[in-house]
C-alpha cells in the first residue's frame, strides 16, 4: 500500500511512489507478468544481480523506480553530488565493463556514474529487459505457487519465483515533520529528488538543513555562488580530504592488467577497498612514529584515515581520542573564525572518531572563511517551523531564504525494505515486524519470506563496505543458491526464526565489542528518530562476512527447504 507523507507541499516530494507510473504496456512493463527473478532496483546491486541470473539462463527483468539504470545515482543530482569511494574500487568487476571504460577522475560525480551506467547497459544489454519508473508498493508469497505476487503503485501485478531485493541503504528519503514546511514559498527539495536541471543559487538566499554527506557536497557546489548561504548543523561532519584528482585514460590503460588481482584484493580488506586496517595497535607506535603514520594516512586521503588506521581505534576509547586529536588540528587549521571554527571542528569529539561514516571533501570547510557562508548550531536551538519566507528556530530567530535543500538524508539501511509493503507468509508486514528491531538470516534473507533475498541492507557490510564490492559478495552467493534450488528441484527455502535469531547475535557481539553502541549513528538506527538503536551493519569486516555466508552452502544450513 502507498505510505501516507507527512507533508502536504506539492512542491517536496518525499515518497518514491510519488513517481510510479505506468509508460507502456509491453515486456517488462507488461501487467500479469511471469517470470523466474525480479530484481527491484537499477544501480550496482540491481545490476550485478541481474546480469548474474539471467547468465544463469533465468528468465529474469528488473524494476527501477527512476526513468534510467543508477540506482541512487540516477536520483541523487543535486549540486555537487559525487561518490565517496575511488576507481577502480567503485565499479563492477563484470567482464567486458571494466576494460572498456576510463574515467575523468579518481572519485566520479553522478554525471560520470550515469555515463557508466549507460556503458554498462550498452555492454550488458539491460534496458531492455527493465520496467523503469516501477515502485513496488505490495508483495507477498504463494507457498502454495512458489511464487512472489509483487504490485507495483500504477496497478501490475508481476509473478516471481524469487525476488531479489537490489534497492540498497538510502532508497527511503527522511525529512522530519516540521510543521509549517508546506507553507514556503520558495524553492525547496529533498536532495536525493533534486530536481534533474540547474537552480541558479546566484544572489539568492540559499540554506541546507542537514551535514551529512549531501549537505557537505552541496555547501561545496554553492559556497562560491550563493548571494548568501546557512549551512543548519546538529552534529559536526568529521570529513577527511578525498584528494580529488584527474585521470588520464593512458594512466588507467597501463594499470588494467592489475585490475583482475585488485578486484580479488578488495575483497580481502576489511571494506571492500584497497586497504585495511594496521597491524599495529595505536600505542605500540612512539608518539613520533604514530604522528608519522597519520601523515601518511592524512596525506594519502580517501577512507584511508578511517578504515586504514590502527586496528584497535574503533575497540580502545584513548586510541580513538588520539585518533581525533590528530583530525582535530588538522582540520582547525582550515577555518579562519574562532566561532565557526568551534562549531565545525569542535576540540571536544561529539561522538568517537569513525563511529559515523566520515565524508570525503575537497574544499567543505574553506566555504565557511566566505564571507557569504555561515554556519547555524541547531544542536541546543533547533528548527521548530517553517513559514512562507523562511525557518523559525526554538529561540525565536527567524531565517528568510528563497531556495531551501532539505539534506536530511534517508531512513537508513532498513526503510528501502520496509516501504515496499512487503509481507510475510501469515500476511505481516515487514514494517511492523521490524519496528522494534530488524531481523535477517546471513544479511541476505529474511525469515517468513520465502525465496527473497536483498543486498546492500540490514546486517551485511552495507555501510561499513565499499558498495560495489558488497553487492558482488552478496550477489554471487544470491545467484548460488537459486542456482541449487534450480538444480535440486527445489520449491523455496525459507530461513527458520532459530538461524535469524543466532545472526542477530553475531551482529549484535560483534558491534558490542566495539565504541559503535556509543552513539546514535546510521549504523545504529540513528537516521530516523522512531527506529530502533540497534546495530544495523555487519562489523566484523567484509572478508569475515563473505566466509560466514558461504559455510551455509551447499546444505543450505538454517533454511527450511521446500522441494517442489
Amino acid at each position: 500500500m502507498k505510505e501516507e507523507s507527512d507533508m502536504t507541499n506539492p512542491k517536496l516530494k518525499t515518497q518514491l511512489w510519488e513517481y510510479g507510473r505506468r509508460t507502456r504496456t509491453d515486456g517488462p512493463y507488461a501487467d500479469n507478468l511471469e517470470v523466474d527473478a525480479l530484481v527491484v532496483g537499477g544501480g550496482f546491486g540491481g545490476v550485478f544481480s541481474f546480469w548474474s541470473l539471467r547468465e544463469q539462463g533465468l528468465k529474469t527483468v528488473m524494476y527501477e523506480a527512476g526513468t534510467d539504470l543508477g540506482g541512487t545515482w540516477r536520483w541523487n543530482c543535486y549540486p555537487g553530488a559525487m561518490v565517496d569511494s575511488e576507481v577502480p574500487e567503485y565499479q563492477l568487476s563484470i567482464p567486458g565493463t571494466w576494460n572498456t571504460y576510463n574515467w575523468p577522475s579518481n572519485y566520479p560525480n553522478y554525471k560520470d556514474l550515469r555515463a557508466y551506467f549507460d556503458h554498462l547497459d550498452k555492454v550488458l544489454d539491460i534496458k531492455k529487459d527493465t520496467a523503469f519508473e516501477s515502485v513496488v508498493s505490495d508483495a507477498q508469497f504463494n507457498t502454495d505457487e512458489g511464487r512472489w505476487h509483487v504490485k507495483t503503485s500504477d496497478g501490475r501485478t508481476c509473478k516471481a519465483k524469487y525476488l531479489v531485493l537490489a534497492t540498497g541503504f538510502a532508497a527511503k528519503r527522511y525529512v522530519p515533520s516540521w510543521p509549517g514546511i508546506d507553507k514556503f514559498k520558495g524553492v525547496i527539495h529533498h536532495s536525493s529528488f533534486w530536481p534533474d536541471e540547474d537552480i541558479d543559487v546566484s544572489g539568492k538566499r540559499c540554506a541546507i538543513v542537514g551535514t551529512g554527506a549531501s549537505g557537505v557536497q552541496i555547501t561545496q557546489a554553492w559556497g562560491p555562488h550563493a548571494g548568501h548561504l546557512k549551512v543548519f548543523q546538529r552534529t559536526p561532519n568529521l570529513t577527511v580530504p578525498m584528494r580529488l584528482r584527474k585521470l588520464t585514460a593512458e594512466e588507467q590503460d597501463s594499470a588494467k592488467k592489475w585490475y583482475p588481482e585488485l578486484f580479488d584484493l578488495r575483497e580481502r580488506c576489511f571494506g571492500g577497498f584497497l586497504y585495511s586496517f594496521c597491524e599495529r595497535k595505536t600505542f605500540e607506535d612512539t608518539p613520533e612514529e604514530r604522528e608519522a603514520f597519520f601523515e601518511k594516512l592524512w596525506a594519502d586521503g580517501g577512507f584511508r584515515y578511517w578504515l586504514g588506521n590502527y586496528k584497535d581505534y574503533l575497540f580502545d576509547p584513548k586510541a580513538n581520542r588520539a585518533v581525533y586529536d590528530f583530525w582535530a588540528k588538522k582540520q582547525r587549521a582550515r577555518v579562519n573564525d574562532p566561532a565557526k571554527r568551534d562549531v565545525l571542528v569542535p576540540l571536544e569529539p561529539p561522538h568517537p572518531w569513525g563511529v559515523k561514516r566520515p565524508c570525503l571533501e575537497y574544499s567543505y570547510l574553506e566555504q565557511f572563511n566566505r564571507e557569504n557562508v555561515d554556519i547555524v548550531n541547531i544542536k541546543a536551538n533547533p528548527i521548530v517551523s517553517f513559514d512562507e519566507t523562511g525557518i523559525m528556530l526554538e529561540d525565536g530567530t527567524h531565517h528568510e531564504f528563497d531556495i531551501i535543500c532539505i539534506a536530511t538524508g534517508f531512513d537508513v539501511v532498513t526503510g528501502g525494505m520496509t516501504a515496499m509493503g512487503l509481507h510475510n507468509i501469515n500476511g505481516e508486514t515487514l514494517k511492523d515486524q521490524w519496528k522494534d528491531a530488524a531481523q535477517t538470516y546471513l544479511g541476505t534473507t529474511v525469515a517468513g519470506y520465502p525465496n527473497m533475498f536483498h543486498l546492500y541492507g540490514p546486517h551485511g557490510p552495507t555501510l561499513l563496505s565499499n558498495g560495489p564490492t558488497s553487492v558482488e559478495v552478496q550477489g554471487r552467493w544470491i545467484t548460488d543458491v537459486i542456482k541449487q534450488c534450480e538444480r535440486d528441484g527445489i520449491k523455496y527455502i525459507n530461513p527458520t526464526d532459530e538461524a535469524s535469531k543466532e545472526w542477530k547475535k553475531k551482529i549484535n557481539a560483534l558491534s558490542d565489542i566495539s565504541l559503535f553502541p556509543t552513539t546514535k549513528s546510521t549504523y545504529m538506527g540513528g537516521s530516523s528518530p522512531d527506529k530502533a538503536f540497534e546495530q544495523t551493519c555487519y562489523a566484523g569486516g567484509l572478508y569475515n562476512y563473505g566466509q560466514d555466508i558461504r559455510k551455509v552452502l551447499p546444505e543450505l544450513v538454517g533454511f527450511d527447504v521446500v522441494k517442489a
